[in-house]
């Protein structure tokens, strides 16, 4: 009952500090989430879709704050969350395919590149799409489509939310703030992590000991980062993040050829 009992209070905790910063930086928090439960020897399909049901909680939370904020850009967010939605069953369904070798190393690769987008301060979208107009928006477009697809293979075959994928879309290729791609972020996370979750239940995936608890704190966190979100530099959060997710994925990455 004890170990029972401290375990669950640590999930909360985790849930709690995952939803604070995943509802302010627009990625749901399973960037935390899931490093806990790998830690805790969980299989690769019982992670994600344990960490999927989490960050679904912390976006459900987080977008009602946005909402009433009126923070939220409703035309990108359905958009990304429809182009995300077959991805997101497509993830579900080859989650359990995935070897923990595999999934340590791809893990830990997502991190890396996590880290790595959070240390740029702007758009990079005029930069990097060159020609003519109507290239630029040609390439645009098949870069949204693309992106929101496999943001949708990410967030249940890795149960982080699509979030990592979104909000570097907004900010760096449509040039969205952060204020403003995170709320936005955030409402295609709800849809797109509730699919996932839905399917990977109807596989028999999670674990609802562990989703539950880490839920409660998830829930309460994405409630505290949403609404303390206009009052933190977006640049001071960017650079502890990406700190903390690229020691993490040095970590993963070091793990799988030490195996």
């Amino acid at each position: 009952m004890l170990d029972s009992f401290a375990t669950a209070a640590l999930l909360v905790i985790v849930g709690l500090g995952a939803g604070t910063l995943g509802s302010m930086v627009g990625i749901g928090g399973g960037l935390i989430m899931t490093p806990a439960l790998i830690l805790m020897g969980l299989p690769p399909t019982q992670i994600s879709s344990t960490s999927l049901f989490a960050v679904t909680c912390t976006s459900a939370s987080s977008t009602l704050s946005y909402a009433k904020q009126k923070r939220i850009n409703y035309q990108f967010g359905s958009k990304l969350a429809f182009l995300a939605i077959p991805g997101a069953v497509v993830g579900a369904l080859i989650s359990g395919a995935v070897p923990i070798q595999s999934f340590k190393l791809y893990f830990g690769i997502t991190l890396m590149l996590a880290g790595i987008y959070l240390s740029f301060n702007g758009p990079i979208g005029n930069r990097s799409l060159q020609g003519s107009k109507r290239s630029r928006k040609f390439s645009l477009q098949i870069l949204f489509y693309s992106c929101g697809f496999g943001a949708g293979i990410a967030s249940s075959l890795f149960g982080i939310g699509g979030g990592i994928v979104f909000v570097p879309l907004l900010v760096l290729i449509f040039g969205m703030t952060l204020s403003s791609a995170s709320p936005t972020s955030q409402f295609a996370l709800l849809i797109t992590s509730l699919v996932g979750s839905i399917t990977h239940s109807l596989l028999g995936h999670p674990d609802y000991f562990y989703a539950a608890t880490l839920s409660i704190g998830a829930f309460l966190g994405g409630q505290i980062g949403a609404n303390v979100s206009r009052k933190v530099k977006e640049t001071i959060l960017r650079k502890m993040l990406s700190i903390s997710l690229l020691a993490v994925s040095l970590k993963f990455i070091s793990d799988f050829f030490n195996l």
